[in-house]
């Protein structure tokens, strides 16, 4: 198979803004021998810095591994960067004969490893998938996430896999992706603000505390203590501050407000 010169075309297929790196269409460690799988990663970059502060490191690797390290990139912004026609270091070992770098393309996305992701980076990263099986004819169930078919690799971090292939099954087939069940819980959410007395308000507290964001003095001099501290309607001021420090965690605005942006990582398992 020789370098991949349509790249570019399959990405602009998704919809969503493309920038061709230059020299990407003579890139590569030789040709890529064969399109068998797909990999998906994160980069482990930084925490900010722009819409894709990695691709320096993507296009031109790092101390003991040359580049390029991947076929493309995404940014934050669901921008699509075309990195390398050729063959990328980008997983190995494999643990698939399908996904090595011989035999996969692989997408290392804009993300820190901790950070939520953007909705629109979401959707570029399943559309992008969804083209590139529509161009290689493979099924969606040659999608794989690296921490699938490399033990040692963790990313991409917390995307659910089989959500993440059934959508872009869902999009080979022309269908629109279905939303995943945290998305559909949030339709139905309202915004928590300070001073909001409901149910809702426990669900936020439950969270909080699942996700390590409630520390001990939060309910020391609560009433029954923790018990008591989880069973509060009220949107407090104490609240508020932890509900702060838990978007300061994630990256997002800290502005207090419990809304779809905080929503999404407080319910996502």
């Amino acid at each position: 198979m020789p370098y991949l010169t349509q790249l570019a075309d399959v990405a602009r297929r998704t919809g969503h803004p493309v920038t061709e790196v230059s020299g990407w269409k003579r890139r590569g460690h030789g040709p890529q021998p064969e399109v068998q799988g797909i990999v998906c990663h994160h980069t482990a970059g930084p925490a900010g810095g722009g819409d894709y502060p990695s691709l320096g490191v993507v296009r031109d690797g790092r101390p003991g591994l040359d580049g390029p390290l991947s076929h493309f990139g995404l940014g934050r912004s669901g921008r699509i960067y075309v990195i390398a026609a050729g063959r990328c270091w980008h997983n190995a070992p494999s643990t698939s004969p399908r996904h090595d770098n011989s035999s996969s393309l692989g997408i290392e996305a804009e993300n820190n490893g901790r950070q939520p992701w953007p909705q629109v980076q979401l959707d570029a990263y399943r559309s992008l998938c969804a083209e590139l099986c529509r161009e290689f004819g493979l099924p969606a169930a040659r999608v794989r996430a690296h921490r699938e078919v490399n033990t040692s690799k963790p990313d991409p971090h917390s995307i659910d896999m089989t959500e993440f292939r059934a959508a872009v099954a869902a999009l080979v087939n022309g269908a629109p992706a279905p939303d995943s069940w945290t998305e559909e819980i949030m339709k139905e959410l309202p915004v928590i603000r300070p001073g909001d007395d409901n149910f809702d308000v426990k669900t936020v507290r439950g969270c909080l505390f699942a996700r390590g964001h409630v520390p001990p003095t939060a309910y020391a001099e609560v009433e029954e203590g923790l018990a008591g501290w989880l069973e509060s309607t009220r949107c407090d001021d104490g609240l508020v501050a932890l509900v702060r420090s838990f978007q300061q965690a994630k990256g997002l605005p800290d502005d207090g407000l419990v809304g779809p942006q905080t929503w999404a990582p407080l319910l996502r398992v």
